[in-house]
């Protein structure tokens, strides 16, 4: 990360514990401010393959989040359908204008929700898909563009990758900022290439939304999982090269015998977390974000203002010429 003093960053409010069944929120510390938003973390555990029940806990903490004065929920990384899905994945998969969104945009009201499913297209190919409903409707979709097909991971046998990013005004009508959020969408892989980043700052991202579900491997730290303290380094080195938030929602629990870590975080845009991870229990993360700290870092670090995008594309049409040669 870079060095130097950390710009100031809006109040955090402390994770809350929650019960399995029923997460519940500590929203009484949550207090509105000008030019904010009140993001809420769903660090849940999805059941495999039962769309129903998962269905009703998005219901549930998105009511909570209502209640609250939530502006923005942030379910990971196939929240609606469990991870470890294999052969299930014709069978939980979704539609854009099937039910399962449908009742999530009808209980949303004026909050906004990032919910991930596996999404079927009308020629039958499978996304792992992060769906952002804003207004009763889907505003947003980001299909997983890179699928981890090593280890334990074998995505890109069951799912297609998907072709972009691409930034989008959040409309977060609860909240009302002076000037809309421009936000953007990775899906946990999608992080460990700094080029997904790159390009949303390229087109004004404010903040980076990253749900996960991200299995614990390897232990370097004492107890922490290795993968831990590789999203740690990501998510502040990310958040202050690009001076942008970043929100991690991370999953937990059990699938196939393998451990969900979860650890969601908001780095803010100085690379400081808003406050400590998350465990690896289920629980909902309250934190406020703030126009104006992204212009306080902003002014501290011009970064942003001072890249060489006409350097990059000479030099990638210079690459791609000397390949067509080989």
């Amino acid at each position: 990360m870079i060095s130097g003093p950390a710009a100031s960053a809006p109040d955090a409010v402390a994770a809350a514990p929650a019960p399995s069944d029923a997460p519940q929120a500590a929203r009484g510390a949550v207090e509105q401010a000008p030019d904010s938003v009140v993001v809420v973390l769903a660090q849940i555990a999805p059941r495999l393959g039962d769309l129903p029940a998962n269905l009703e806990r998005h219901l549930t903490v998105v009511a909570e989040a209502r209640r609250g004065g939530g502006h923005l929920v942030v379910f990971p990384e196939l929240s609606l359908t469990g991870y470890f899905l294999k052969d299930l994945v014709p069978e939980v998969a979704v539609r854009l204008d099937g039910p399962e969104l449908g009742a999530i945009a009808q209980a949303c009201g004026d909050v906004d929700v990032l919910a991930g499913c596996v999404l079927e297209s009308e020629e039958a190919r499978f996304f792992n898909a992060a769906v952002y409903i804003s207004g009763g409707r889907v505003h947003h979709v980001h299909r997983k563009v890179y699928l981890p097909t090593y280890g334990l991971f074998d995505e890109l046998r069951y799912i297609a990758p998907g072709d972009r990013f691409r930034v989008f005004d959040a409309p977060l009508r609860a909240a009302a900022p002076r000037r809309p959020w421009r936000a953007g969408v990775m899906v946990c892989e999608d992080m460990w290439h700094p080029t997904s980043a790159a390009l949303l700052a390229r087109e004004g991202v404010d903040a980076f939304l990253v749900p996960s579900a991200s299995p614990g491997r390897g232990i370097i730290q004492g107890a922490a999982p290795g993968t831990a303290l590789s999203y740690d380094h990501m998510t502040r080195t990310y958040a202050q090269l690009f001076t942008s938030y970043l929100v991690y929602c991370n999953r937990v629990g059990y699938e196939d015998g393998v451990s969900f870590w979860g650890g969601s975080r908001v780095v803010g845009p100085d690379g400081a977390p808003l406050h400590e991870p998350a465990g690896d229990d289920e629980v909902l993360i309250w934190h406020r974000l703030d126009l104006g700290a992204l212009r306080r870092a902003r002014l501290a670090y011009p970064l942003l203002r001072d890249e060489r995008h006409d350097l990059v594309d000479d030099e990638s049409d210079r690459l791609r010429r000397r390949r067509a040669l080989d």
